[in-house]
């Protein structure tokens, strides 16, 4: 990796460093229409976006509906909490299924709550955020003094993603499993 592109990987570890999602208290306490929750979630998820495309559409968010994901909008308008669900919709599906993501964002909801779940995910997307920040300064650090190969990072952080994709998965198949099984024993 020559020095500008180094340079470039650093100012990315900055904003993640720094990236900060909205709190339940920070969203709107007001009802909005599509058009705006889509530039809403697209401004809180800049991160994401790339500029080619769009993180989120009108169609997604009709499928959610559909799917169950999210509630149905009051009147066309969506309130405060639709967009938290697809704030964590849309960050979520990065990694996991949509199936999965409903799974975990309702075995969730019911343990604490739909706006204590929501700012407990915003810390820990925060904290994980940081944690690579740190990692990409670290490794810039030493392959600045020693020479190292930078572009082994790669590899490094595609790893352990799958890694911890994989425990996300284990945990939302258990928690789907015990919940049957819960559910069974009830009738």
């Amino acid at each position: 990796m020559n020095e500008k592109e180094l340079d470039q990987l650093k100012i990315f570890a900055h904003h993640l460093s720094e990236y900060r999602l909205p709190r339940w208290e920070e969203l709107p306490d007001f009802d909005i229409y599509m058009d705006q929750v889509i530039t809403l979630i697209e401004r809180y998820l800049n991160i994401l976006n790339d500029g080619k495309q769009q993180l989120i559409t009108s169609a997604m968010v009709n499928n959610y509906v559909k799917l169950k994901l999210i509630p149905k909008p009051i009147k066309k308008k969506y309130n405060k909490e639709h967009i938290a669900y697809l704030i964590a919709i849309t960050l979520l599906k990065q990694i996991l299924t949509i199936s999965e993501v409903r799974d975990g964002i309702s075995y969730q909801a019911k343990i604490s709550g739909t706006h204590i779940a929501y700012n407990l995910y915003c810390e820990e997307q925060e904290k994980a955020f940081h944690n690579c920040a740190v990692q990409i300064m670290k490794n810039a650090k030493l392959s600045m003094q020693e020479d190292i190969e930078y572009d082994a990072m790669v590899v490094k952080m595609a790893a352990q993603a799958l890694a911890q994709k994989l425990v996300a998965q284990k945990i939302v198949y258990i928690q789907r499993d015990t919940n049957g099984k819960e559910k069974e024993h009830e009738k």
